[in-house]
């Protein structure tokens, strides 16, 4: 896609992944570890990962390089400020981030 946004995301829900692949305006390069989150993201425009998910938070204390959101659910409380500190720019409660999913995408 030419001019198109491109977003590399970590997130291994099917479900998910496809309201991700279905915002227009977006070239998604999906990876199926967090470890590759840094190698997938060296030029990408946004890198969105899901935090629930075991070794998100070690992929981003490791430096992912770019704008990261990630999501977890809002009950989560530690997970988010976790996150926070491992170095995402914006940790949403899952509800939140798929509410604005295509301005997020977007930029």
């Amino acid at each position: 896609m030419t001019g198109a946004r491109r977003v590399v995301a970590y997130v291994p829900d099917l479900m998910d992944r496809s309201r991700l692949a279905a915002v227009p305006g977006v070239d998604l390069v999906v990876v199926a570890d967090p470890a590759d989150l840094a190698a997938a993201a060296v030029g990408a425009d946004l890198v969105v990962v899901d935090l629930a998910r075991p070794g998100v938070l070690a992929a981003l204390t490791s430096g992912v390089g770019g704008r990261v959101v990630g999501f977890a659910s809002h009950v989560d409380r530690d997970l988010l400020a976790a996150a926070t500190a491992a170095g995402c720019d914006e940790p949403l409660p899952r509800s939140r981030f798929f509410s604005r999913v295509a301005e997020i995408l977007q930029g």
